[in-house]
């Protein structure tokens, strides 16, 4: 039999509260109490489920009465230790509150296995700890609070009530001595709550590092989708309901509490925590970046929460195994982005983008970019103490050093401005193997045309300023206006300067042909090059068309006149009307390729009507 109170604080006294007969009036009252509802049990191998409950509704004024004997036989027992620890009415007295124990462990195991729907993490986070614990006791009689309880939803009412009864028998059992009867059947019951839970969830519980790194990316991205889509429910929810559930049954004693919660919660949330981390370790490529920091911002985010829930001594692994996770995730989005800036730079391919258009190249990096800085915010955190190193001089002559740019400031604004300058460079690069020297410049004006649209249209924006954009549009009119120059620079100077000033009929007849030829070979060769960007077309066209159309207009009205018609070669020699320069100018930078010879298809209706 179970000794109890080996000691008693209650030193026996003439004037001590207790005598012989109010003793024996608890013990009496206490006994009648616990073996009327001792007789409901009958054979005591009888499954804890199928017992009349001493805690339903119309037992709620037993119930009390039941609570109050054992508070009653406690007294009681002190007192009687405190005399003579062997007297019969002592064992008596134990005996009788062990019967009573049975009773609450009963009692305590079918509330908690017949009450999940009060009693699932959902239902006891979605109020508040401070509501749980100023709502109505169980106890109370049912005229108290009324008009109060009348507001608050039906389950919240009942997840109450039925938290409260669970926390009147915890403290009668862990006030009788009981805690450890107590403790097993809670956390036996809730385990496997929690557990289940977290699996229909998503959580997967048995997934080591060795197991993640021999994944396809494809399995490993839908597993980190799937942890992705859990981990908020099983903080907020979960973890957060079980803590607070914990902390309401369990208001008595903080060491039986935090047992509790920990030996509920923490295999799981180790669990949970450890996916990222192990995720982080495996190998990196610039494909996993984005997922990795899908999983940096959800643990981030968390953190506060993580904190609170997990704040015990004993679940400080918890804690820590976030801690590593985002320790771990950030270190590899470091790695990944300095791999990202090798790739770049190390970017071999020797093959011309046909017609000086958009570079795969240029397009996987400002799209990476523009992602990138879709986490302006995790990103941030990340670099905040991690300068840029910088392995080269930057061309300050030639677009300017991000970090002394005014529009930047930011670790993460100068980190991507000179990712997308590393870039920039290299296409310089690329740009030297055009043969022609005006389509290096075209594929220049494309290309930094292109960067500028992914910055206007994304987060970077944001980030590199308009001073930046500026800028950099600046540079991409400079590159146009250098295609001009090479791309039509015979074009020009076949035109007279003064085009209505009087010169022989030989200088008109030299200017017509080296005028013919020029825009022939010009044409012809520039029709399978392109300009991707709409208004960048629109501008250099007009450009050429402010350039050549008026002079070319002049000399033409000038003397493509009658005068000339009436020599046989006037049809060889005036080819083009100004409307037909403009109609040939407006296909170029299509990249069709399609017209042949313009001298043929002019001649054959090209040219001015008679």
């Amino acid at each position: 039999m179970r000794t109890i109170f080996s000691k008693s604080p209650y030193p026996p006294t003439r004037h001590h509260t207790f005598t012989e007969s109010l003793i024996e009036e608890n013990i009496e009252a206490a006994e009648l109490s616990i073996t009327k509802w001792d007789s409901l049990y009958g054979d005591d191998h009888v499954s804890y489920c199928n017992i009349a409950s001493l805690f339903s509704e119309n037992n709620r004024d037993e119930a009390k009465q039941y609570l109050s004997s054992i508070k009653g036989l406690q007294k009681a027992m002190r007192y009687l230790a405190s005399l003579e620890s062997t007297s019969d009415k002592l064992v008596r007295a134990q005996t009788l509150m062990q019967t009573a124990m049975k009773r609450l462990e009963r009692e305590f195991y079918q509330i908690l296995k017949s009450n999940r729907n009060y009693l699932d993490p959902e239902s006891v986070s979605n109020h508040s700890s401070s509501r749980l614990s100023v709502s109505r006791s169980s106890f109370s009689d049912s005229e108290e609070g009324g008009s109060e309880n009348d507001s608050i939803p039906e389950v919240e009412r009942g997840s109450s009530a039925v938290i409260a009864d669970l926390r009147a028998i915890a403290e009668a059992m862990i006030s009788a001595g009981y805690a450890k009867e107590c403790f097993k059947i809670y956390r036996t019951i809730r385990k496997s709550i929690v557990d289940e839970a977290l699996y229909n969830l998503g959580v997967e519980r048995n997934l080591g590092f060795q197991q993640i790194q021999k994944m396809e990316w494809e399995i490993l991205e839908v597993k980190i989708k799937h942890w992705l889509n859990a981990v908020k429910g099983a903080v907020k929810t979960v973890f957060y309901g079980e803590r607070l559930l914990c902390d309401q049954v369990f208001a008595i004693s903080s060491s039986i509490r935090e047992s509790c919660f920990t030996d509920v919660s923490k295999e799981g949330a180790l669990a949970l925590f450890g996916f990222p981390e192990n995720v982080a370790k495996c190998k990196k490529t610039p494909e996993k970046m984005f997922r990795i920091l899908d999983l940096y911002e959800a643990v981030s985010d968390l953190w506060p929460e993580i904190e609170s829930i997990f704040s015990f001594e004993s679940t400080s692994t918890v804690r820590s195994t976030a801690v590593n996770s985002l320790i771990r995730l950030s270190d590899a989005v470091r790695t990944m982005l300095t791999d990202f800036e090798m790739a770049i730079q190390k970017h071999s391919s020797k093959t011309t983008v046909p017609g000086g258009g958009i570079h795969p190249l240029t397009r996987y990096v400002m799209n990476y970019i523009s992602f990138l800085a879709d986490y302006s915010g995790v990103l941030s955190d990340i670099i905040a103490d991690w300068p840029l190193q910088i392995s080269s001089p930057l061309p300050e002559s030639y677009f300017g050093s991000p970090d002394k740019e005014e529009s930047i400031s930011s670790p993460i604004s100068v980190r991507l401005a000179w990712l997308i300058l590393v870039m920039l460079c290299k296409l310089d690069g690329k740009a030297e193997m055009y043969k022609d020297v005006a389509l290096s410049y075209l594929f220049l004006a494309n290309n930094l045309q292109y960067v500028v649209n992914k910055v206007r249209q994304s987060n970077l924006k944001l980030l590199l300023g308009d001073n930046w954009v500026t800028k950099h549009e600046q540079k991409v009119r400079k590159y146009a206006a250098n295609y001009e120059r090479m791309g039509w620079s015979k074009v020009f100077a076949a035109l007279p300067e003064n085009p209505t000033a009087e010169i022989p009929v030989d200088q008109v007849i030299e200017h017509f042909r080296n005028f013919n030829s020029a825009f022939e070979e010009a044409y012809k060769k520039q029709t399978s090059w392109v300009v991707t960007d709409p208004k960048l077309r629109d501008e250099i066209k007009l450009s050429l068309a402010r350039r050549i159309g008026p002079i070319y207009k002049e000399f033409f009205d000038k003397y493509g006149g009658l005068q000339l018609m009436k020599e046989m070669w006037a049809e060889t020699l005036v080819r083009y009307t100004p409307d037909d320069l403009g109609n040939y100018c407006s296909d170029l930078f299509f990249g069709s390729g399609s017209s042949g010879s313009i001298s043929s298809s002019s001649s054959q209706g090209g040219g001015y009507s008679r």
